[in-house]
């Protein structure tokens, strides 16, 4: 049995069903992940307020799914790692050297490895990065705003890191198993 179950419909509180439905207009279906979250009607909201306004922002649904990909892993998430693997090759149509790449904290693009190096600090750190790994990501063209981005995704995917692992969520994508921690970071 799953440390904290996932509601069924007649479960899951009243204000939590607007979300979900939104969610599956949105994405034709609804993740394992929100339907456990959508025990807190709070904690949903959040959730998705948040990872809609970063959708929003300027470091792209590619980086971004590069970080969640790296803090996956860096975090042994299964669910997490399984559903950015998934959307990192059928929706920022990312190849498998790259999800490689970013699972081990780099990329192929320079660019793009300076975010994802920057991030795996940020979570290897707790957020104590130094000078030198602030200075890299801007040198490498990251603005202000863009570094902002990128600590946030490593909150946001550690949130639900933190989640999957702890409820145990039922891995509803194809599974991909965490196996090197984010060595190049």
């Amino acid at each position: 049995m799953k440390r904290i179950p996932i509601p069924t419909a007649e479960q899951t509180p009243a204000a939590s069903l607007p979300l979900l439905a939104a969610v599956h207009k949105q994405l034709g279906v609804v993740p394992n992940l929100m339907k456990l979250v959508a025990h807190s009607p709070a904690a949903l909201e959040g959730y998705l307020s948040l990872n809609g306004a970063l959708g929003k922002g300027t470091i792209g649904v590619k980086t971004s799914e590069r970080i969640s990909l790296a803090i996956a892993e860096i975090n042994g998430c299964s669910y997490c790692l399984s559903a950015h693997s998934y959307l990192g090759k059928n929706v920022a149509k990312l190849d498998d050297a790259e999800i490689a790449a970013n699972r081990n904290g780099t990329s192929s693009d320079p660019k793009a490895t300076a975010a994802v190096r920057f991030a795996a600090r940020v979570a290897l750190e707790r957020g104590h990065v130094s000078d030198a790994d602030v200075q890299a990501v801007k040198t490498a063209g990251y603005s202000n705003a863009e570094i902002v981005e990128i600590v946030l995704h490593v909150a946001l995917n550690t949130l639900t890191n933190y989640v999957n692992e702890v409820a145990q969520t039922e891995i509803d994508f194809p599974l991909v198993k965490p196996g090197s921690r984010a060595a190049a970071a």
